[in-house]
């Protein structure tokens, strides 16, 4: 049988050091060891505030970092600018969370690459263009996941090859072509399905045998001769059922 595990003990701060001591805790809005806002327990802090949401604007400015980053949940947003520039980044990710859509841009150079992330996912349409070159590719294919597809061309040579399938799924069909060389095996794959059967013949000799084999539906049966001899066996075999296909057609017109 095993032995009983002694319980967790949770911090309690001293109550007679709490300036809301004749307050909170008289009215059982706090509790030691559980809802306490001067401890250093992210748990107990998160809930003091929601209990008691008006004094958290008195913690904007607080030495410890995650009694700023909990109280900007609770502050109304207008106090949220005065943190735009903390030096935690926990906290500036909570800001960029709350901080009104028109204000987000005094976020965009933000040295924190999630900050930006949260940016690029909330600012105004207007404005993602801002963050088309930023270093990090997680903010650049948040960006490419929301602009306009007619505004994507910037990505289609993106170094990072995340970004450009992004830019594979959303381009308009009519400029796909502009792909039809991309070093990715995976985005011409894409770049070949989205295609039309016209333009689809740009890819008809491609290295990669997929990209082929799914060219080889598509375009016109004048387009499949060269396919016959494909080295992969798979493409070879569906060129020349197309082609019997459309041959035994002819013949029954005749």
């Amino acid at each position: 049988m095993a032995e009983p595990t002694d319980p967790v003990t949770l911090p309690v701060a001293d109550c007679s050091l709490c300036p809301f001591r004749s307050k909170t805790l008289l009215m059982g809005r706090c509790m030691p060891g559980d809802t306490c806002v001067f401890i250093e327990s992210g748990r107990q802090i998160d809930r003091f505030f929601r209990m008691n949401p008006v004094y958290a604007i008195n913690y904007l400015q607080d030495k410890f970092w995650e009694r700023r980053a909990i109280a900007v949940r609770y502050v109304p947003q207008k106090a949220l600018t005065e943190l735009i520039h903390d030096e935690d980044e926990v906290v500036r990710r909570a800001v960029a969370y709350r901080l009104p859509i028109q204000q987000l841009h005094l976020l965009i150079d933000d040295s924190d690459r999630e900050v930006r992330m949260t940016v690029a996912d909330r600012i105004a349409p207007e404005h993602l263009e801002q963050l088309a070159n930023d270093e990090d590719y997680i903010v650049r294919l948040t960006v490419a996941k929301r602009l306009p597809a007619g505004r994507l061309f910037r990505f289609i040579k993106d170094p990072d090859p995340q970004v450009r399938k992004q830019v594979a799924q959303r381009l308009p069909e009519v400029s796909l072509g502009l792909m039809a060389n991309d070093g990715s095996a995976d985005i011409r794959r894409i770049i070949a399905e989205r295609m039309s059967a016209e333009d689809a013949i740009l890819l008809l000799h491609d290295c990669d045998w997929v990209v082929r084999y799914t060219v080889a539906q598509k375009v016109a049966t004048q387009h499949l001769p060269p396919l016959l001899d494909d080295p992969e066996p798979d493409v070879r075999d569906l060129a020349q059922q197309r082609l019997s296909s459309t041959h035994a057609l002819d013949s029954t017109h005749d």
